[in-house]
Formats: structure tokens, C-alpha cells, sequence
């Protein structure tokens, strides 16, 4: 079993209630929408052929500093308070004596359009067996149904000014559950209104959390703050950490 895969790669999570916490991203290759603010159009064709095993294994080398960690500095520190503050070496490292490797918690699956792949599915499956909190950022045109319901999803509904509206599946609604978030990505004004639409009609605060995000360089966030204040929506305003911190550069 093969999956084709543009990157794998460990960063911080810009979105959803995990945001700014270490993640796993393996990012798979393919997409069958072309929204106009895609910041992954290098993730729509190419990648490398990789088996399922080799994927696993990958994401496990990231293993963050934590308790029961030896990190790779302590020996350098160890030495350092040896030779300038004539301190035992031991003394500084002690309370990480004994430690154990541990693997990173969080892993996102996302894309391109992941679940364009049939073999996304039992990707999903193997990393939540392996132990990992698992979540799918997938744009919403596709079936989530068969997702493992461990899996965290997170499902967009595509607004006009993405120019990809008429692509929403929105039979997905019904499998969203309390753990999901539904996102919407906004351009303008009239997405805004849009959205808050689309949000009412299908009662989705009833669900999930509902996430609010202003396309990066489009709409202002203070701008998009001050709707939702005022209209009192029960949503989440959600900015890409990950762009303020790095912008559009892939692997971050």
C-alpha cells in the first residue's frame, strides 16, 4: 500500500484548537479544487511515492524535549557549567537521568485534497492505532464518511470569493461530530454574510466548533473580529499562526 506524499514535516499547528502546539504534518499529494488563495499549489502534482511503513516511520523520528527526554544539548550544557561556574556536571542534567524517547503527540494529515487518495483512509487508521492525536484538513468536496471517527476533521465549506462553492458536499454535515471543526476561509464581506448563512441554516454551532478565518492578505482579521463581535456569532476567529510566523514557506 502506497500513498503519494509531498512532505512530511514537523511545525507548529497555525489553526483549530490546537494551534501553536507541535505537530506532525505529512502532506499529501493531489487536488481536485483550485481555490484563487491556495497557499499549497505546490502539493498538486509531484511528491514521491512513499509505502505506508515508510510514512510511519518517518513521522515517528520526531521526537520533541519533553519529560523523559535526554535532549541532545545536555551533554554540551553539562560541560559548559563544569568549566565556567565550577559546578558538578551532573548537577544541572540530574533531573533528566533515566529519561525515555517519546514521540511527538499531534499528527495532521492534510493536503492538496488528502482524502483523493483511497489509501488516505488506512493512513488515518494506522497513525491513530500508533497512538497519535490525529486530525484531516480536507476542503469539504469530498465523502468523509468512512474516516476513522478518531480522527479530528477538519471540513471547509468553500465560500463564493474562494470560487469553488459549488463544489461543497454538503451531505458531510451529517458526519460531522462534536470532536470536528467546520471552517470557513473569507474573502470579503458578502463570504462573511454568506457563511453566517450556510452556519444558521444547518444550525452548525449545534455540532462543532465553527471557525471563522480571514484569507491571509485578503480581509482584515481586525475587520472580521469586529463582524463577529458584533453579530455575537458563536464562532472561533481563527488566524494561520503559521503565516504570521513564516508566511507561505513550505515545511513550516
Amino acid at each position: 500500500m502506497t500513498l503519494r506524499i509531498t512532505e512530511i514535516f514537523y511545525s507548529l499547528q497555525g489553526e483549530t484548537r490546537t494551534a501553536g502546539l507541535p505537530t506532525v504534518f505529512v502532506r499529501l499529494t493531489g487536488c481536485p479544487l483550485r481555490c484563487q488563495y491556495c497557499d499549497t499549489a505546490y502539493a498538486f502534482q509531484g511528491g514521491q511515492s512513499m509505502s505506508l511503513p515508510d510514512i510511519l516511520a518517518q513521522v515517528a523520528q520526531y521526537m520533541p524535549v519533553a519529560p523523559g527526554i535526554r535532549p541532545p544539548w545536555m551533554a554540551e550544557v553539562s560541560k559548559m557549567q563544569e568549566h565556567f561556574f565550577d559546578l558538578p556536571p551532573a548537577s544541572l542534567v540530574e533531573p533528566f537521568a533515566g529519561a525515555l524517547p517519546c514521540k511527538a503527540r499531534y499528527v495532521t494529515v492534510t493536503g492538496g485534497e488528502p482524502l483523493a487518495q483511497k489509501n488516505c483512509l488506512a493512513l488515518l487508521t494506522a497513525l491513530c492505532d500508533a497512538g497519535y492525536e490525529v486530525s484531516l484538513e480536507t476542503s469539504g468536496a469530498l465523502d468523509i464518511s468512512a474516516v476513522d471517527p478518531r480522527v479530528s476533521k477538519v471540513v471547509d465549506i468553500k465560500t463564493p470569493a474562494s470560487d469553488e462553492s459549488d463544489k461543497n458536499l454538503y451531505s458531510n454535515i451529517e458526519h460531522i461530530t462534536a470532536r470536528d471543526h467546520i471552517k470557513f476561509v473569507l474573502c470579503d464581506r458578502e463570504d462573511y454574510l454568506w457563511a453566517k448563512d450556510i452556519m444558521l441554516r444547518y444550525n452548525l454551532p449545534a455540532r462543532c466548533e465553527i471557525l471563522f478565518s480571514p484569507s491571509h492578505q485578503q480581509i482584515s482579521a481586525t475587520l472580521l473580529a469586529d463582524w463577529i463581535l458584533q453579530d455575537r456569532l458563536p464562532v472561533r476567529l481563527q488566524i494561520q499562526l503559521h503565516k504570521y510566523l513564516w508566511g507561505n514557506t513550505p515545511g513550516k
